[in-house]
């Protein structure tokens, strides 16, 4: 039925068996083909010799006489052939001779208008026997008479015999032999399957906590190979996200739970005693920055959880990133000269894209930049457009050398590669991985590299 799981131990039991039987069968129908064909051959074999020996003795007769002494020399010849019958029919259509018994059939005994050798035929006796016969018309020595009719025939009941016990030992062996490599074919095929039911096995042992299991690739046929390798990138793939999820449920619930804990510090220090209008409006202002930034927290997981589910679909519009980057310098104009950094600009581009995403993912970077850059140094910026729909855009700036080992995770949730400065700032560690999701959503990728005193990253969309 549709709904119903079929085997596979079924189905290839199934059509082994078919096949095998269908084999078999062809088998058994050509060698009983043959074997009635070889005694078929046999009866002509027979029937030939006698039909030389009439046609000799027919050729001979030159008178009425010579005809008539002709049957005591068919009596004789047929001696020791039981089973041989011999019919002589003159032109007026009198017997000449007849076999004791015989019985032709009247198809056999008619002359043909174009003489010489009849067709071989086979019919039955009355009383059931099986024969084989062939007619011939025979020219005498005799001048001015028409050719004489000779019907030779053999009883086929011991190759009849022969040949039904034959059939029954044949269909019964297979009967047997189909019965026999069905059991083989499932026997073969479970023998077949067993490093997939091994495989199996081995995946049911697998769960969360034991994610770093792989199945033994190079211990399977090569036919389960690919499948064994693709199960061992998926379970690295899972495994790699439940290490993630894990980390970021453990990083979501530190930064929770140092604004949550502020809150009730606070609020617990203003209920222990009765406190003047201006002390409650103190707490309050301290709360509500505590609130903010909560807020902005949970607005950027909302964000990041919908990039995850690719349900960020960016607005497509002609953006100028110049004048976009133009626009966040302005923005970020009074910090950069608190710091005294000098900030360039140079180049061009145009892309099709979401401005006010673009504007977000180039503002947390630059913002970083302006962050981490100490005081008089500098920030770089490079807008390059190489094709119609290939655009660069690279923000470098001074300070310290990120080491190697932190670059790859820059882009991590809650990720900082000085932990010693989290507090520093508003930030929850989440800029970097909101601008990677925002690129991605683009099309594009977002790289860093930091090395001799300066830090760069690079903006691409291709």
């Amino acid at each position: 039925m549709a709904g119903q799981q079929q085997s596979i131990t079924f189905k290839l039991t199934l059509l082994f068996a078919t096949l095998s039987t269908v084999v078999l069968l062809l088998l058994g129908l050509l060698i009983g083909r043959s074997v009635e064909h070889h005694f078929e051959e046999q009866d002509l074999e027979v029937l030939h010799g006698k039909q030389q020996l009439t046609r000799h003795a027919l050729e001979r007769a030159q008178s009425q006489a010579d005809l008539s002494a002709l049957p005591g020399q068919f009596s004789d010849a047929l001696i020791g052939h039981p089973g041989l019958f011999v019919v002589v029919l003159a032109p007026d259509g009198n017997q000449l001779f007849s076999s004791p018994g015989a019985e032709f059939p009247p198809e056999l005994l008619a002359r043909s208008p174009a003489g010489g050798m009849g067709r071989l035929i086979k019919w039955q006796t009355r009383d059931g026997q099986p024969m084989r016969g062939q007619s011939m018309q025979v020219q005498t020595a005799i001048a001015g008479t028409a050719p004489v009719l000779v019907a030779i025939a053999t009883e086929m009941s011991h190759h009849e015999h022969f040949m039904a016990s034959f059939r029954h030992t044949l269909w019964g062996f297979m009967l047997l032999a189909a019965a026999t490599m069905g059991l083989v074919g499932w026997f073969a095929v479970r023998r077949g399957l067993a490093p997939l039911q091994a495989l199996r096995q081995q995946a049911e042992g697998i769960t969360a906590n034991r994610l770093d299991t792989r199945l033994p690739a190079e211990s399977v046929p090569v036919e389960l190979a690919d499948l064994a390798h693709t199960l061992n990138a998926m379970l690295a793939r899972l495994e790699e996200s439940f290490h993630r999820l894990s980390d970021f449920s453990s990083d979501l619930a530190h930064e929770l739970r140092t604004p949550v804990s502020n809150l009730l510090t606070q609020t617990h220090v203003a209920l222990s005693k009765s406190r003047s209008a201006e002390e409650y409006r103190e707490v309050l202002a301290s709360n509500s920055e505590e609130f903010e930034r909560l807020s902005r927290m949970i607005a950027d997981m909302l964000f990041l959880a919908k990039a995850d589910n690719l349900l960020i679909v960016p607005s497509r519009e002609q953006v100028d990133l110049q004048a976009e980057v133009e626009s966040l310098l302005e923005f970020y104009d009074v910090l950069a000269e608190e710091k005294n950094i000098r900030i360039s600009c140079h180049g061009q581009a145009l892309l099709e894209g979401d401005r006010l995403m673009l504007r977000r993912a180039i503002g947390n970077v630059l913002s970083n930049a302006i962050r981490h850059t100490p005081d008089g140094g500098y920030i770089h910026i490079e807008l390059e457009q190489v094709a119609d729909k290939s655009v660069s855009l690279s923000i470098e700036n001074s300070g310290e050398t990120i080491p190697a080992e932190h670059l790859p995770r820059l882009f991590d949730r809650f990720y900082r590669a000085d932990p010693s400065r989290h507090r520093e700032g508003e930030g929850a560690g989440l800029g970097l991985a909101i601008t990677r999701s925002i690129m991605r959503a683009h099309g594009g990728e977002v790289s860093v590299a930091s090395a001799q005193g300066a830090t760069v990253f690079v903006f691409r969309f291709d």
